[in-house]
């Protein structure tokens, strides 16, 4: 086996890691959230939109091109019962290069899955999809990506930490990566 599939395989073999833990994830959450009867008719009192902004240090090899990741994001949330959230993403994170490369960015659409342990305190949650790639030579090219985070949360905001992968093909550059911190604002219908 040459290097490159060697490292084909690889990107395959963690591809498949975090298919595997994001299903066992979200079966966990569902499954413990299902303990309790709730009637799940979408209505303005379980759906809401969350509006946020997050700030993150690039890690891995990415933290050779770029200082800093500012990303915004738009989430449709339907509370499926009183501790689990489900929805819609995307938003848009750009990174900051450093001297003598180039300013890009990626766009990412998935869904994503959040288990609220009460109405106000910790919450545990992922993000999970395709992210495309802007602003390069390979615009439009992404990977599948990976978003889980860990914060507080109450009726109105909630403050997380996050790790943010997007894992791309060895044809298509490097895997990007950040951590970083992120706040959102929940847009009531009612």
């Amino acid at each position: 086996m040459d290097d490159r599939s060697l490292i084909s395989f690889k990107n395959r073999t963690v591809m498949k890691k975090l298919i595997f833990t994001l299903l066992t994830s979200a079966i966990f959450v569902m499954t413990a959230g299902a303990q309790q009867p709730y009637h799940t008719e979408i209505n303005p009192r379980n759906s809401w939109l969350k509006a946020g902004i997050g700030l993150g240090i690039p890690v891995g090899t990415l933290s050779d091109q770029s200082s800093v990741a500012l990303s915004g994001e738009l989430k449709g949330q339907f509370l499926s019962t009183p501790h689990v959230g489900l929805g819609i993403t995307s938003g848009y994170t750009h990174y900051f290069p450093k001297e003598n490369f180039e300013n890009f960015g990626s766009i990412p659409l998935g869904l994503f899955v959040r288990y609220y342990w009460k109405p106000e305190g910790l919450f545990l949650g992922t993000d999970a999809g395709y992210s495309f790639q802007t602003g390069t030579a390979t615009n439009g090219e992404g990977g599948f990506y990976i978003k889980p985070q860990i914060g507080y949360h109450n009726r109105l905001w909630n403050i997380f930490g996050y790790y943010n992968g997007v894992f791309r093909t060895e044809a298509n550059g490097n895997h990007l990566q950040h951590v970083g911190v992120g706040v959102t604002y929940n847009i009531m219908f009612n």
